[in-house]
């Protein structure tokens, strides 16, 4: 089962993958992230993600080729950001900056 939940603040789209990354869930993120505009900066959080396939490898690259950037705080995450040489977010304080606001639109999705 994979949840994801997106979060926009500012010029900034969240999306935060939970579980596993595979097959149709993968296919339906590619077609979220393509849905919104390309002036906000996409920032892909794989910190929960247990398990990617090979479709979610190919839309994590698709994705990067928007121009993505992905955190990473787990062994697995950072692996796979390492293999798919996905860039990282380089600043330890965006995620804090990007704490749950009650004014940001936020969206859930499980699938």
């Amino acid at each position: 089962m994979l949840r994801v939940e997106t979060q926009e603040q500012d010029d900034v789209l969240m999306c935060r993958l939970e579980g596993r990354f595979t097959g149709s869930g993968a296919e339906q993120v590619r077609l979220l992230v393509t849905r919104f505009s390309t002036e906000q900066k996409l920032v892909m959080d794989l910190t929960e993600v247990l398990f990617i396939d090979a479709i979610g490898e190919q839309v994590l690259s698709f994705v990067k080729k928007l121009g993505a950037l992905f955190v990473a705080d787990t062994a697995y995450s950072r692996d796979i950001c390492e293999r798919l040489y996905l860039p990282l977010v380089r600043n330890p304080k965006f995620n804090s900056q990007l704490s749950r606001n009650p004014n940001d639109k936020e969206r859930s999705s499980c699938g």
